[in-house]
């Protein structure tokens, strides 16, 4: 197993160079005249930068028609750079001291009149004085940063492999964990651990939601006591080098469950399968979603799933593309998300199944290979 220390912070300089040529391509053909990006993961997936926003501006200025690329930030916040891909890409760099105006550094940079998009991750602190400077609005970029994001390259999904990876492995150490007499916050707090030790920089969430709680799909720890005959879900994930993250739910039962909870969760773990088959080049991201649903209408447990069918992940543990209805977009080869139908009733017990997987060529590959099943433990 790598550690998080021995695992490279950031992807090779030419993946970033090649992000960055691509954004100015799309930005073009939006009508674009330019990008400005502010911290956050659009930085981070441009340049490998994970500087931190705060009330001194620092932004990726991106001219369209060139693709000329520079850097505006702090003279005091030059150190922030050290981590990134902007000194191998040869990026320009315009520093600046307080009592220097940065968003009139930031429009020299791009054509009078310009066209601008901004990261959706700006605040409005930065915003407003780049609008006034500019002389409009800037409109958001998420189309275009969007489109670069969604589909994953070959090092994205190499680290998405290793972040499923990984968490599986604190999957398989459940035993140690999800004992009788604990309180799920001890719970949580044993599987935070775990999740560092199997290769994550940190744990980002950690849901144990046992028995009703687990009718909350967004529950996270209490100091409720885990019973016997508890069902629990686990929902857990966090990012691995460099910052792409795992996410993966299993359910447990502390003894042997009921014939009723086996038999609706049988109807909930053929619901996921049905969806994991559907995905494919081509088909759209709503067609995965009616897929587990169809499953557990038959059955009659359609209004006991109450949330879309997944989320797209990466640098963020949620982004596009949404696997949900009304989503029309359709897949292609390299876009990666979640598959995670869950059935929930309320003041009882709850049940969430929850793999990533990628699209490939003639159907996906999955991230997370731990079994589906309901788990006994106890």
């Amino acid at each position: 197993m790598t550690s998080p220390a021995e695992q490279d912070s950031r992807f090779s300089s030419a993946v970033y160079g090649a992000r960055i040529a691509r954004a100015a391509e799309l930005a073009r053909s939006a009508g674009l005249d330019g990008l400005v990006v502010t911290p956050g993961p659009d930085l981070r997936y441009l340049t490998g930068s994970r500087a931190d926003s705060f009330e001194r501006l620092t932004a990726l200025v991106i001219a369209a028609d060139t693709a000329k690329a520079s850097v505006v930030l702090p003279r005091l916040e030059l150190a922030s750079l050290k981590e990134s891909a902007v000194g191998d890409l040869g990026l320009t760099v315009l520093d600046w001291v307080d009592g220097v105006d940065p968003y009139a550094i930031v429009a020299a940079q791009l054509p009078t009149g310009a066209k601008v998009a901004v990261t959706d991750a700006m605040p409005a602190l930065h915003l407003i004085p780049l609008a006034d400077t500019l002389g409009a609005l800037p409109i958001l970029a998420t189309g275009v940063l969007r489109e670069l994001r969604m589909v994953k390259d070959d090092a994205e999904i190499e680290a998405l492999r290793r972040a499923g990876a990984a968490i599986d492995r604190v999957h398989a150490r459940m035993a140690e964990f999800l004992i009788v007499g604990r309180t799920e916050a001890e719970v949580g707090e044993a599987i935070s651990e775990a999740i560092l030790e199997e290769g994550h920089t940190e744990a980002a969430f950690v849901i144990v939601g046992s028995g009703p709680h687990g009718a909350d799909p967004h529950h996270e720890v209490s100091d409720r006591v885990i019973e016997s005959g508890d069902v629990v879900v686990i929902d857990i994930g966090g990012p691995v080098e460099p910052g792409y993250n795992s996410d993966s739910t299993r359910t447990y039962s502390m003894g042997q469950p009921s014939a009723e909870v086996s038999a609706q969760f049988a109807v909930l773990e053929a619901a996921q399968q049905a969806a994991v088959d559907s995905v494919r080049p081509g088909v759209s991201a709503e067609s995965v979603d009616v897929a587990a649903r169809e499953v557990l209408a038959a059955q009659g447990l359609a209004e006991v799933f109450v949330h879309r069918t997944g989320h797209g992940i990466g640098l963020s543990v949620h982004e596009e593309p949404y696997i949900v209805e009304g989503n029309t977009i359709e897949l292609v080869e390299g876009m990666a998300f979640s598959i995670e139908p869950g059935i929930y009733f309320r003041g009882s017990w709850g049940a969430r199944i929850e793999d990533i997987v990628v699209v490939t060529a003639d159907g996906c590959e999955s991230f997370n290979n731990r079994p589906h099943g309901l788990t006994v433990l106890g």
